[in-house]
């Protein structure tokens, strides 16, 4: 018996934006865009978004010295295809903090996603998006795992440098070598 061939039509970015126009998704739903398939989010945990907080309030002195915006569970425009939303992305200083567009992988300089869950899914769907993207850094916070996963070096094929950083190591953005954090700050 021959196999239905199923036939997958993806969304741009612009059709994902007018789907709430048109009371398909709501506002608020905890959905994104990856690669033209809108993909449901996982529910937040209070471990995740006390984690999130903690990072946060790592960074915050890079906002505030005006080296950085910090996003957090904001969209992203990697192309036609890909909108996702990470925990925290460090992005370029910009006069009007991205309300004119959302920013896009030239914006970027950290991606941070923090996973209690979804690790494989951020690791075998997310990171080569962000990869193929151009985005500079990724970490990736598992939350299970107890450790940091730092990715460097997009290419189309993956990131070319990965480290697994366990508790006791020193992390810091490549943008901001000073801004070292040990791995207790980020795993809490």
């Amino acid at each position: 018996m021959a196999q239905p061939v199923v036939v997958r039509r993806k969304f741009t970015v612009d059709e994902y934006h007018r789907l709430p126009q048109a009371g398909i998704l709501r506002e608020d739903d905890r959905v994104e865009l990856i690669e033209g398939e809108i993909v449901e989010v996982s529910p937040i945990g209070a471990r995740h978004a006390g984690t999130v907080k903690r990072l946060l309030d790592r960074l915050i002195p890079l906002q505030v010295a005006r080296k950085a915006v910090l996003g957090v569970q904001d969209p992203i425009r990697l192309g036609e295809h890909s909108e996702p939303q990470p925990d925290i992305v460090l992005l370029r200083p910009r006069a009007d903090f991205y309300t004119s567009a959302h920013p896009g992988p030239q914006d970027v300089l950290l991606v941070v996603e923090v996973a209690e869950t979804s690790a494989d899914y951020d690791r075998q769907v997310k990171l080569p998006v962000y990869a193929r993207a151009g985005i500079p850094e990724v970490w990736l916070v598992d939350l299970a795992q107890e450790h940091v996963e730092l990715y460097r070096t997009p290419s189309p094929d993956g990131y070319r440098e990965v480290r697994v950083l366990p508790r006791g190591e020193r992390v810091a953005p490549a943008a901001f070598p000073d801004l070292e954090l040990p791995t207790e700050d980020l795993l809490g």
